[in-house]
């Protein structure tokens, strides 16, 4: 692994944007995420198919602006993209490991959670990056290795606070950092930070989307 730090800058909903050495790597630039997110990034990956995680336009920008970038996803997104990026979009799964832009990225995770029983599941994978972020996409995935900063999702149809502070127990991170939050009001981000940081066990914090912070 890179001994360099992580600077991790929070965008709006579920996109992050990681950078190390010069080099960037974005997840989930999607509907709610500002257009330009994924521009000048050296690496995309999508968790799933959902337009508030996948959004053609802006990894069309990401990928147009920069013509060495890749895009690393589930089969449900590159099956969108791959005839447009020819040899820049790779399919991943659960278990897979690859390298890329300098990061190393561990796949963990199958299914979508369960929004209600009548809707389909769709798949869903989350990206552990570097041994020690993970970002856990739409659904409470544990990954199989100790993680030091979890990309949490606090707000979402397919979720409930009690769930989300016993996924903060499950995971135990040393810290844990709102993502999923675009539909949370600001009269309940008090009550969330209060009752996550109070019971999940863990840091717990979230960033204004446009804040960097170094991990």
């Amino acid at each position: 692994m890179n001994a360099s730090p992580l600077n991790l800058t929070k965008k709006t909903h579920s996109c992050i944007r990681v950078e190390r050495d010069g080099q960037a790597l974005v997840i989930d630039p999607g509907g709610f995420s500002e257009g330009d997110a994924a521009v000048g990034a050296d690496a995309i990956l999508v968790t799933h198919e959902h337009a508030d995680h996948f959004d053609e336009a802006r990894l069309r920008a990401g990928m147009e602006a920069n013509p060495a970038a890749e895009i690393w996803t589930l089969r449900s997104v590159a099956e969108q993209l791959s005839g447009a990026f020819p040899g820049r979009v790779h399919t991943v799964g659960h278990g897979d490991t690859f390298s890329v832009a300098g990061f190393e990225v561990h796949v963990h995770g199958e299914l979508h959670a369960v929004i209600h029983p009548d809707i389909p599941r769709v798949t869903n994978i989350g990206f552990l990056v570097d041994g020690s972020l993970f970002h856990p996409g739409d659904a409470l995935t544990v990954p199989d290795h100790p993680v030091d900063t979890l990309m949490l999702p606090v707000m979402a149809p397919w979720n409930k606070i009690s769930e989300v502070i016993d996924y903060v127990r499950e995971v135990r991170p040393r810290r844990a950092i709102d993502i999923h939050d675009a539909l949370l009001t600001d009269l309940a981000r008090p009550i969330y930070d209060n009752q996550i940081g109070a019971l999940g066990g863990s840091d717990h914090g979230r960033l204004t989307p446009g804040d960097t912070t170094r991990l």
